[in-house]
Formats: structure tokens, C-alpha cells, sequence
């Protein structure tokens, strides 16, 4: 489900069929956050405050790694982090650019867990590459969504 309204934020919402503690779990586990979000996480864990980096494990991306920064974990409830968008050229340092937030927000609805993601601050990124951050990024988040459907559908409970 689409909700994007502005050119400074992405925003979406999926109704899971899972418990709240499951997607939780999914999202807060960053191993098990790695498995369906394409990053190898094997060993690290998700805090606030801290920064944590995996590889990209996405065909044509494996030379990539992810890197975010933990802001809030509020258990079942919200995880947030900080990166670069769409910071796929190797050859350019994107640490000086903003960074925009990635908020993920769990409500637990009769038909299970509503998963909100929202990625915001696009407007603050350098203009020669906002637009393809932001639509990539569009893409990406719907993609993200199909991914985490099937991980926490197909996963055996703990």
C-alpha cells in the first residue's frame, strides 16, 4: 500500500499475518532482518546508538555494503534507523552527505501486524541524485515489503 504524498518521504504499510512479538523479531533480530533484507548480518546485533554494517548479498549489489545507524528500539513497537540512500557507487564517499530516517512502526491489527515503513529527509540529500534515491528507494521499500511477507509467513515460530 502506497502513501507517498511528498517528495521528502517514502511511506507504506503492510498488514502481516504474523504476531506482533513475530515481526518484531524479524525486524529486531538483525540476523534475522539480514536474511530478508538481502544483507549478510551473521553475528551482529541491533542497538540503539550503534552503527552496523553487513554486505550487500542483492545479485549486482554483493560488492556494496549496507551500513546504517540504530536510533530507537522501542520493542514491538518501532525500530529507526539512519543511512545513506541508494549510496550504490563504490567509487563516491557518501559520508559527508544528510542521511535520511527509516522508521519501521508495528501495530497489531485483528488480521495480525501492521508494518509501517517510513524513509524521510529526501529533500535534504544532494539534488544531482535526490530523484533517483527517492524513486529507487520507492521501489525498493515495495519490494522490502513483499520480502518481509514472506519471511515472517514462512518462518517457523520461536
Amino acid at each position: 500500500m502506497d502513501m507517498n504524498k511528498s517528495t521528502d518521504r517514502i511511506e507504506t504499510a503492510i498488514v502481516l499475518k504474523a504476531a506482533r512479538s513475530r515481526v518484531w523479531r524479524a525486524l529486531s533480530n538483525a540476523e534475522q532482518f539480514g536474511d530478508w533484507f538481502g544483507v549478510a548480518l551473521k553475528g551482529k546485533t541491533f542497538a540503539a546508538g550503534q552503527t552496523v554494517r553487513g554486505q550487500i548479498s542483492h545479485t549486482g549489489y554483493e560488492h556494496l555494503v549496507w551500513e546504517v545507524v540504530i536510533e530507537r528500539m522501542v520493542p514491538e513497537e518501532l525500530l529507526s534507523f539512519r543511512w545513506h540512500p541508494y549510496a550504490i557507487d563504490s567509487a563516491v564517499d557518501y559520508s559527508q552527505e544528510p542521511t535520511t530516517l527509516v522508521v519501521f512502526e508495528l501495530t497489531a491489527v485483528e488480521e495480525g501486524t501492521l508494518l509501517r515503513v517510513v524513509e524521510s529527509g529526501f529533500d535534504n540529500i544532494p539534488a544531482e541524485r535526490r530523484q533517483e534515491a527517492f524513486r529507487m528507494n520507492s521501489s525498493g521499500w515495495e519490494a522490502q515489503m513483499k520480502n518481509i511477507e514472506k519471511y515472517v509467513a514462512a518462518a517457523v515460530t520461536w
